[in-house]
């Protein structure tokens, strides 16, 4: 059932780096233009944003890829949703690639998606009431391998405490998956950024940001999702995409 909203919300589709760990195919093409089956991995988080009502969307990825993406999915009539396209000149984060958004969004409210998160959309849970008003909103799933991702580590009661970005020993066994749903004030979050050690604006200090002010839900997925950014997790994800 797709979900539907009493505010306008827009759709941010991130669809930049190199896909170094998916050589030597993203040598001739964008990761993101990998075939899953029979269909480029970038209609997934497309529909992934539609499931969630969002059609206006952004995708935004590196100078050498994006005309790959415009070429193939055009204006997005084809496929029900208005689209835009923006280059991310550096590879300076997620948070940084978001950005770039500040101006598309207009202060609406946003759905984030990393291009190489699939998510079996019909067991998404519903959205708060307050997600993406003022409050943002996380997904979070269970893994066998949280540290490569953000890690939720939880309260005793149940409540977030913080985002843990690819901890050496996680506190728990569940991922932030690359789907996030943010206020229009997340802008002037990002903008008060400073890089990482590895030189990037980490999306998890801005998810962080929310949890420490008491505004940010979160949901338990419980279907389907892998990222494809390796070829074992491609694999994991053209596994279910043939018996789904």
């Amino acid at each position: 059932m797709r979900h539907v909203r009493n505010s306008y919300m827009k759709g941010l589709i991130l669809a930049g780096g190199k896909g170094t760990r998916l050589q030597p195919v993203t040598y001739v093409v964008n990761k993101h233009m990998v075939p899953i089956l029979n269909r480029p991995m970038i209609l997934y988080p497309l529909e992934t944003l539609k499931h969630l009502g969002a059609t206006d969307i952004m995708i935004v990825s590196g100078g050498g890829h994006i005309g790959g993406i415009a070429e193939f999915l055009g204006d997005g009539s084809e496929y029900g949703v208005s689209l835009t396209y923006r280059v991310q000149k550096s590879a300076g984060g997620i948070a940084q690639a978001l950005g770039l958004a500040r101006d598309f969004v207009d202060g609406d409210s946003v759905a984030v998606v990393l291009g190489d998160n699939i998510f079996e959309n019909a067991k998404l849970p519903k959205l708060s009431k307050r997600a993406g008003t003022d409050t943002a909103f996380l997904y979070f799933a269970h893994t066998k391998d949280p540290g490569r991702f953000g890690v939720p580590v939880f309260k005793s009661s149940g409540a977030v405490a913080k985002i843990e970005e690819k901890p050496k020993k996680p506190k728990s066994h569940y991922a932030v998956t690359g789907l996030y749903i943010y206020p229009p004030n997340v802008f002037n979050i990002v903008s008060t950024l400073k890089p990482s050690a590895r030189g990037e604006l980490e999306i998890t200090d801005v998810n962080n940001w929310y949890i420490k002010k008491g505004r940010c839900g979160h949901a338990l997925f419980k279907g389907f999702w892998s990222d494809a950014g390796t070829r074992e997790s491609l694999k994991q994800v053209i596994d279910w995409a043939y018996k789904a």
